[in-house]
């Protein structure tokens, strides 16, 4: 049975036509749209209801929501419409542009890029979803490194139905890190497809790495090669942690910066947050913004209004509560000064995580390798003759947490551990992993 469309949605795709936009957008895509219902009219009271606003439904006392007193004292820097007024569908508008000023002063190639303005989920794993949803196909290719966020099967794989296809993240037995070479056979394998939809994530979880300089410039360079064969990509990067880079030849720019313009048959989806960027995990804000050579401020406008259809249509908005915080926050004089602060401190844990290993693969006789890392909250070792849930289970009885990954690897966060019980909790890992050696 097909379903018949509603206008605003065949509008938005008439606005979209023979855009890179139109061609990636799912059969849900092209469906969605945002209704000038409650949210929208509401939206014009705001502006224009001087004398009384009966469109909302929250209960106000003279221009302001009520707030029970014991809440207001405890948010008594806030007003109660920030407090605990609904949020617009996309986002406080004031956090949004602080948002964007950010993201264009930590990635300078930005800088004379046209891309949206970002709009707030909740969360970075909704993010993911919202974009998931908007451009994913059931059947689908999605491209994953075989060492990724487990997340990432649940939304592509189950939620979407989508193909998964995996590569190497690491090349083997070579001199190179990241394996780019493998990247490129994978996606030269389903250009047949016409769209194919890759996620990266840097720094990387699991294993904390992102690419260097270099390296970033082999990915653009893969990524554009397609492109000009005439297949259609889906970039998702997924920046969660972006920012924790310690080495002086890792890249410090989002690859989304080098892809937001690379090639009109490019489109890429930024999904970032304040969860690791402001040390802010419990607010649940996400942002999701969009970028692409070619598309204009019309496109953009037409893609946040799918976007918005898609975010009312799941969790309504994100908490005005924490998006108002964020404003507070990031308009302080010492915020930033208050981030180095952190970055600081991570950075000194990542140093003696790093003295620590090298020390340990010094030594000829190892149960475990550990993977390159030079950034974010984690590294991980390969479990080459241990087993990492039963590694990970012998830890757990003496009072130890890790994540064992395909029983292959254990990832251990160091992000969470202060610099002086480093030493300790990894000679626990060191001599667990001799007293579950796998026999030869």
């Amino acid at each position: 049975m097909l379903l018949r469309m509603n206008v605003l949605a065949a509008e938005l795709n008439q606005d979209l036509e023979g855009t890179i936009v139109s061609r990636l957008l799912s059969e849900f895509g092209k469906r969605i749209y945002f209704p000038r219902g409650i949210v929208a009219q509401a939206s014009e009271a705001d502006r224009g209801a001087h004398r009384f606003n009966a469109t909302v439904g929250i209960a106000a006392s003279h221009g302001q929501p009520v707030m029970l007193p014991s809440l207001q004292m405890l948010l008594s820097d806030l007003t109660p419409k920030e407090a605990v007024a609904y949020a617009p569908t996309a986002g406080v508008p004031a956090l949004r542009e602080l948002w964007k000023k950010e993201m264009i002063e930590k990635n300078p190639s930005l800088a004379h890029a046209r891309f949206s303005l970002p709009a707030v989920t909740s969360g970075i794993t909704n993010g993911i979803f919202q974009a998931a949803t908007l451009f994913v196909n059931p059947g689908d290719v999605v491209i994953l490194p075989d060492l990724c966020w487990d997340n990432y099967q649940l939304i592509f794989e189950e939620q979407r139905g989508a193909c998964v296809v995996h590569f190497p993240f690491f090349a083997p037995g070579s001199s190179a890190v990241l394996n780019i070479a493998g990247l490129r056979e994978v996606m030269q394998a389903h250009r047949g497809a016409g769209r194919i939809t890759l996620m990266l994530n840097f720094p990387n979880n699991p294993t904390g790495y992102s690419p260097s300089f270099h390296e970033m410039d082999q990915l653009i360079e893969a990524i554009t090669d397609l492109a000009e064969s005439g297949t259609d990509l889906l970039v998702i990067c997924d920046d969660a942690y972006f920012g924790l880079y310690y080495e002086p030849e890792t890249c410090p720019e989002s690859i989304f910066a080098r892809l937001a313009s690379c090639h009109d048959r490019v489109m890429a989806v930024k999904v970032d947050g304040a969860t690791k960027e402001e040390f802010a995990w419990g607010f649940r804000i996400g942002f999701v913004t969009v970028g692409s050579r070619g598309l204009t401020d019309n496109h953009y406008a037409a893609i946040e209004k799918k976007l918005m259809g898609s975010i009312r249509s799941t969790v309504s908005s994100s908490s005005g509560l924490a998006q108002n915080l964020l404003v507070h926050v990031m308009k302080s004089a010492s915020y930033h000064e208050e981030k180095q602060v952190e970055f600081s401190m991570l950075n000194e844990r990542y140093r003696k995580v790093r003295e620590i290993v090298s020390a340990y693969t010094k030594g000829n006789d190892r149960d475990l390798e550990p993977l390159p890392f030079n950034s974010g909250y984690f590294m991980s070792f390969s479990c080459g003759r241990v087993d990492a849930e039963e590694l990970r289970n012998a830890l757990l009885a003496g009072g130890i947490g890790v994540i064992s990954i395909q029983g292959n690897y254990l990832r251990v966060a160091f992000s969470g551990v202060d610099e002086e019980s480093l030493p300790a909790l990894f000679d626990e890992i060191f001599s667990a992993a001799r007293a579950v050696r796998r026999v030869a």
